[in-house]
């Protein structure tokens, strides 16, 4: 019991770690998804094609590969280790957060792409010959319409981002996954440690389910 005590400040740490890594992913990768899923939509080549290659990209390899690759392969260039951006890129926590966002931004991109195209297409007519302009038509009509389609996916997309923070490890960044093995390599009690480290990830993405819930009541009594 008093191992399990002392290692609660330390596992309480790598928590607040796993929150930063989830919240600022889940944060850029949403603006980012928007771009995606428009670029993705458009019928100008020049802007579906690289929006078509990223979403394969990053769908169809594991994001620890990307993790690997951002982290350990930047380095590998002598432009990048002299560019402005190696501050940034030679750094676990904004390696890891690159990461994150990227693959965030390629589901999330699919499941926006999806809602977007659900939206009823008379809906956008009826905007139209009113005069409201392509971004005011977005921004009132197609998008509000399309996240309430997209809520339940992208909450699911969002307990999965929890999880794949414990990645973030393997590149020495000492989050919830990270400290709980540091803690039991030396405590020689795994079990107890890791039983707590689920426990946080369970509270976090129980609120995580609670406010994707509430939002969706939000959004059916809205509509």
């Amino acid at each position: 019991m008093d191992m399990i005590l002392s290692s609660l400040p330390s596992l309480a740490s790598g928590a607040w770690l796993t929150l930063q890594l989830v919240v600022l992913s889940l944060a850029l990768g949403l603006v980012l998804s928007v771009g995606v899923a428009l670029a993705r939509l458009s019928a100008n080549g020049i802007l579906r094609a690289p929006a078509i290659a990223f979403i394969f990209l990053f769908r169809s390899t594991p994001l620890l590969v990307q993790i690997f690759l951002i982290f350990y392969g930047a380095s590998q260039f002598a432009a990048v280790r002299e560019s402005f951006l190696w501050p940034v890129l030679r750094e676990p926590y904004w390696c890891a957060i690159i990461a994150l966002t990227l693959n965030n931004a390629a589901y999330t991109g699919e499941i926006l792409r999806g809602g977007i195209q659900s939206v009823p297409f008379g809906q956008i007519e009826a905007a139209r010959a009113l005069g409201m302009h392509r971004l005011l038509l977005f921004r009132r009509i197609v998008l509000p319409q399309a996240f309430r389609q997209i809520l339940p996916a992208y909450g699911n997309e969002m307990i999965q981002m929890v999880q794949a923070t414990s990645l973030a490890s393997t590149i020495t960044l000492v989050e919830l996954t990270g400290a709980a093995r540091t803690i039991a390599s030396r405590s020689f009690q795994p079990l107890e440690i890791f039983v707590i480290a689920g426990l946080f990830y369970l509270a976090m993405n129980f609120v995580i389910a609670q406010a994707v819930r509430w939002g969706e009541k939000r959004l059916a009594h809205a509509g």
